[in-house]
């Protein structure tokens, strides 16, 4: 079951990762005017699939969470109507691609630190000075100590953590 409970939680951070990656993408590009025909979280088989939106954008949760992608509209990729090529990723200027490009990465360094500043912010307990397992025959088993015991002060001093 652990093993299970592991499996399924690195499936999980996975797909936050991937979800936020491919949402830089298609955010930006949708701010600069580029048509975004499909957001995709995961590969394979569609499991979940919806159209939204004046552009009548796919959204698609895939089998393999292994990855994702944001398909643009792209006269290399197949004909665009004459009244749609201005809006196709091809015929926008370097710096609005290397924006959508760049978005992605950008995307999940500002989640990462807002991830830290929200576990900073609400602190990170130290680990408790709690016993272990105690040999028989040992001072400390003498002394009346057992597994489990919280030592909460040494020579009269507090002791809230290791540290």
């Amino acid at each position: 079951m652990e093993v299970l409970t592991t499996i399924l939680s690195l499936i999980v951070a996975l797909s936050v990762l991937i979800a936020v990656h491919e949402f830089g993408h298609y955010w930006v590009a949708r701010r600069l005017g580029v048509k975004v025909l499909r957001f995709s979280i995961g590969f394979g088989k569609p499991l979940w699939t919806v159209r939204k939106g004046v552009d009548q954008t796919e959204y698609m949760v895939a089998a393999i969470p292994l990855g994702g992608y944001v398909k643009m509209l792209d006269e290399r990729e197949g004909e665009v109507a004459p009244e749609e090529a201005h809006r196709a990723f091809n015929r926008q200027n370097v710096w609005k691609r290397f924006a959508i490009v760049a978005a992605g990465p950008l995307f999940n360094l500002a989640f990462a630190v807002g991830a830290l500043w929200i576990v900073l912010m609400s602190g990170i307990p130290g680990l408790k000075p709690v016993i272990g397992g105690i040999d028989p025959d040992t001072p400390a088993a003498h002394a009346g100590l057992r597994p489990r015991m919280e030592i909460v002060s040494v020579n009269g001093e507090a002791t809230a953590t290791w540290d």
